[in-house]
C-alpha cells in the first residue's frame, strides 16, 4: 500500500496561503513559515503531518500527496479547513 509523508501549513485565505508560499520560493524555511502562521496544531513541529496512507486525509490533500512532485511546495490547496501549502517529502 502507498505511503507518504509530508507537511503543511494551513490559513484562512487563499491570497495568505499565496504570500507565503512566495516567501518559502524566496528562501524561507518551510517549518519556520509553518510555525509562525499555520492554524493547525502541527504547525508548532513545522507542519509535519509524518506518515499516512490514502484515505487517512481529505480527498483534496491526497490527491496532491499521492500524486505531485516530491520536495516541492504545493497549494494554495483549499480543503473543509482553509488553505493549504503542501510538501511531500516522501513517497513508496
Amino acid at each position: 500500500m502507498a505511503r507518504a509523508s509530508a507537511r503543511h501549513i494551513l490559513v484562512d485565505s487563499e491570497e495568505k496561503c499565496e504570500d507565503l508560499k512566495k516567501e518559502i520560493q524566496a528562501g524561507a524555511d518551510f517549518a519556520e513559515v509553518a510555525k509562525q502562521n499555520s492554524s493547525c496544531p502541527s504547525g508548532q513541529r513545522g507542519g509535519e503531518l509524518g506518515e499516512f496512507g490514502p484515505g487517512q486525509m481529505v480527498r483534496e490533500f491526497d490527491e496532491v500527496v499521492f500524486s505531485g512532485d516530491l520536495n516541492t511546495v504545493h497549494g494554495p490547496v483549499k480543503t473543509q479547513f482553509g488553505y493549504h501549502l503542501i510538501e511531500i517529502t516522501s513517497r513508496s
